[in-house]
This record gives C-alpha cells, sequence and structure tokens, in this order.
C-alpha cells in the first residue's frame, strides 16, 4: 500500500484571507464549500496535486508549525520580493552546496521556505 498526499491543512482562527493569500501566491482556486468554516485552494491547471485547506479553529498551536511547506520558483530571489510585497515575511536565507532557499512566513505566521538549485551556493550558511 502506499500513501499520496491530497491536502494540507492549516489551522487558523481567520481562514479567509490566509486561504485568499494563499490562491493569489499559487494562482490555485479558492473554494468555500463550508462557510468560511473550511477553505481549500485547488492547484492551478487541471487541479492535480495537493490542495491546500485551510479550517477554523478557535485555539492554534502556539509556536513554530511542525509541518511546513517547501515550494520552487524558476526565479527564487524575484518571488522572495513578490512575496514579501503581498504581506510574507523574510525568515532566513540559507545556503548549502548547490542549493539555496529562503524560509518565509505566510501573513498569519506559518513558515514556509522557497528554494532553487545553485551551482553558485558552495558554503553552508
Amino acid at each position: 500500500m502506499t500513501l499520496s498526499i491530497g491536502m494540507v491543512t492549516v489551522d487558523s482562527t481567520d481562514p479567509r484571507p490566509l486561504a485568499q493569500w494563499w490562491a493569489r501566491q499559487t494562482g490555485g482556486r479558492l473554494v468555500d464549500e463550508a462557510d468560511g468554516w473550511f477553505l481549500e485552494v485547488v492547484p492551478a491547471g487541471d487541479g492535480q496535486g495537493p490542495v491546500l485547506g485551510f479550517q477554523k479553529i478557535e485555539d492554534p498551536t502556539p509556536g513554530k508549525n511542525k509541518i511546513h511547506l517547501d515550494l520552487s520558483a524558476p526565479d527564487r530571489a524575484a518571488e522572495v520580493e513578490r512575496l514579501v510585497a503581498d504581506g510574507a515575511g523574510l525568515v532566513a536565507e540559507h545556503t548549502i552546496p548547490g542549493y539555496r532557499w529562503s524560509v518565509l512566513t505566510d501573513p498569519q505566521g506559518n513558515q514556509f521556505c522557497l528554494g532553487e538549485p545553485d551551482e553558485t551556493a558552495t558554503e553552508i550558511s
């Protein structure tokens, strides 16, 4: 038996603006069939791939999220600038030989990473 990822769900006291933000960032389609209690961002195009879910809860777990998204883009630096201009926070920049990534937060503080292969990256930072 094998498992496949169908959805990654984020808890939020106010899921609508967070789901709208992620829909803008990913180009996904926002689906709200539960009166704002649970929203989905369905991937663009053929809708294949994991869905992002956003559910309303009264008391989110405090502290750093235990699971985070690792994203990629053809131009990581430009995408980081775009995300920050639209409300993301930049936490840190890291490199390992052959790879660079940025740690960011969405507008409600959930961390995610945006990375890219980079042959010029030679040090660990």
